[in-house]
């Protein structure tokens, strides 16, 4: 398991931020951001538990998601935000942590 970022939600629209339509979410921050830090903001409607959308998630990328997220208390189940990337979030200990598997091939190394 390797340090990815930590997602912060936001209701602040910040410079930058990048709308992802069928997530119904913009983020911003995380990739040319020297420390991972990645601003969420959420549409509305967004289709995410309240405590992903309202407290600091920590991500980490992991060589097996199934494996990562096996016994947990999976409360995103795995999917594929972009090409080369699926992801899965838990809940552990009242906050939400994120696990990323990421195929470098098709996603590219930005990531």
């Amino acid at each position: 398991m390797k340090y990815h970022h930590i997602g912060i939600p936001t209701r602040e629209i910040r410079k930058g931020e990048v709308h992802l339509k069928e997530l119904k979410m913009y983020l911003s921050g995380c990739a040319d951001d020297p420390f991972g830090l990645e601003w969420i903001r959420f549409e509305e409607d967004a289709p995410y538990p309240e405590l992903v959308k309202t407290v600091a998630h920590v991500a980490f990328e992991v060589e097996n998601l199934s494996e990562a997220i096996r016994g947990k208390n999976v409360i995103i189940e795995p999917n594929s935000p972009s090409p080369g990337v699926t992801v899965a979030f838990i809940e552990h200990n009242g906050a939400p942590v994120e696990f990323l598997e990421i195929d470098r091939d098709i996603a590219g190394d930005d990531l």
